[in-house]
């Protein structure tokens, strides 16, 4: 007879479900950041406290609009996400995940595609569901056109205010201190700016005057460094006079909420006497003749033509890209805040093109410098420190490499040590003739 058992399978060890939170206030105020700290606290207990669940962080930004996807710990958020190390993320409303339909639903569908669910709570909509898409979709779109209301209303209140001749969210101008609504004369930066006035209608560039400003140690508005085009912004701004011209620039939409010149897209208002002058007209209109012949003069020197390095090396010490440097016999790159403001600011030593093409050759392997090779290849490149460049490539690999400064009496060998020292004896010869 034969015998029967039967094998009962073992019952599976549930892993515990990874959670994360994410959470976000628009406004940068006091009641939204306690409302933010609120938040935090709130998903902190909830997760720790659930039975299955271990807790992988709260994600918040602050005073960062929802349309953008840009936010920097939402990023974070999804860089966890794709790295493996969250199940579930949980937020509050579809409104603080993202107001931006396109954005959110691709978001949603990469985080499905990981296995990985986002859980609205006001809604109720859970991404991993069969409905979860559909009422997302709903939603999403409704968040959106909340958000375009909001921004149309906040639009009209503004132009509303310049139709009227008011001046609206003016918080920062140097020269005045701007209190409650108020615009008042600051006197210590109205003598900097007369200054500056009548040094432009003197005739001296604007790279003279910033640098000077800044070996003063005489800061901007917002407490930085002076450069030639902040010069040129204040010479050019009528609010000097006392007047103001209204609705200068613009929003372009409320998904990019980039900043744009109005060149005649909506109408400018200019209003006479809306608060006290640093100067009168007649200085101010010699100064924009002053800054004319500036601007003349520079435009017709021969520009130098756009090189394959040009916006392609990267200061390591201030950000900002190197330019290029041109002598009668060689050229050279060094970073523009350098060769802008001098070395108090950024000291940084100069990188001869000869060698960086010769460098450049090296981490490619190609036997000469190849403009094709480096653009295909080459995404940026990084001067952390001197002597190091470090490349950056469009796959994302990175190779750091040094370089030395070979100075013209080790570069010289003994024949044209020799032929120098001919050249030399010959000059003598010749002078002694001479006299």
């Amino acid at each position: 007879m034969n015998c029967i058992r039967m094998i009962r399978p073992l019952p599976k060890l549930t892993k515990p479900k990874r959670v994360a939170a994410y959470a976000r206030v628009s406004a940068d105020n006091d009641a939204m950041l306690h409302s933010l700290s609120a938040q935090i606290s709130y998903y902190q207990r909830l997760i720790q406290n659930h039975k299955g669940w271990t807790f992988a962080g709260v994600y918040a930004d602050n005073a960062i609009t929802g349309t953008k996807t840009s936010r920097e710990n939402f990023q974070k958020l999804l860089t966890q996400c794709r790295e493996g190390n969250i199940d579930l993320i949980i937020t509050k409303s579809v409104s603080r995940f993202s107001r931006n339909t396109v954005a959110l639903l691709e978001i949603v569908r990469e985080l499905k595609s990981l296995g990985i669910g986002v859980f609205f709570e006001e809604q109720n909509i859970n991404t991993l569901s069969a409905e979860g898409e559909l009422l997302l979709t709903l939603l999403a779109s409704y968040a959106q056109e909340e958000s375009l209301s909001a921004s149309e209303n906040q639009k009209w209140r503004i132009r509303n205010s310049f139709k009227n001749g008011k001046i609206s969210n003016l918080r920062f101008l140097f020269g005045y201190n701007i209190e409650k609504g108020k615009i008042l004369i600051n006197p210590e930066q109205a003598a900097i700016f007369r200054e500056i006035f009548a040094r432009v209608i003197s005739g001296e560039t604007l790279g003279n005057i910033s640098r000077d400003l800044n070996s003063r140690g005489i800061t901007g508005a917002l407490g930085g460094h002076w450069e030639a085009h902040h010069i040129k912004n204040i010479i050019t701004n009528e609010k000097y006079t006392g007047n103001a011209i209204l609705q200068k620039r613009y929003r372009n939409n409320h998904i990019d909420k980039k900043e744009v010149t109005n060149d005649g897209q909506l109408d400018k208002y200019y209003v006479k006497n809306t608060h006290s002058p640093i100067i009168d007209e007649e200085t101010f209109n010699k100064a924009q003749l002053a800054l004319k012949g500036i601007d003349e003069v520079f435009s017709k020197r021969k520009k130098p033509s756009r090189s394959i390095f040009t916006g392609k090396i990267i200061c390591g010490k201030c950000g900002k890209t190197f330019k290029r440097i041109t002598t009668k016999k060689s050229h050279g790159w060094n970073c523009s805040t350098f060769l802008t403001t001098g070395k108090e600011t950024c000291k940084t030593r100069a990188i001869p093109e000869d060698i960086l093409k010769e460098k450049t050759s090296e981490v490619l392997g190609t036997a000469e410098f190849d403009e094709n090779a480096f653009l295909s290849s080459i995404d940026h490149i990084e001067v952390p420190e001197d002597n190091i460049l470090r490349f950056i490539f469009n796959n994302g690999k990175v190779k750091e490499i040094t370089w030395e400064f070979i100075s013209r009496s080790n570069s010289w060998t003994k024949e044209m040590r020799e032929a120098a020292s001919e050249r030399f004896k010959n000059q003598r010869r010749k002078n002694t003739c001479q006299e």
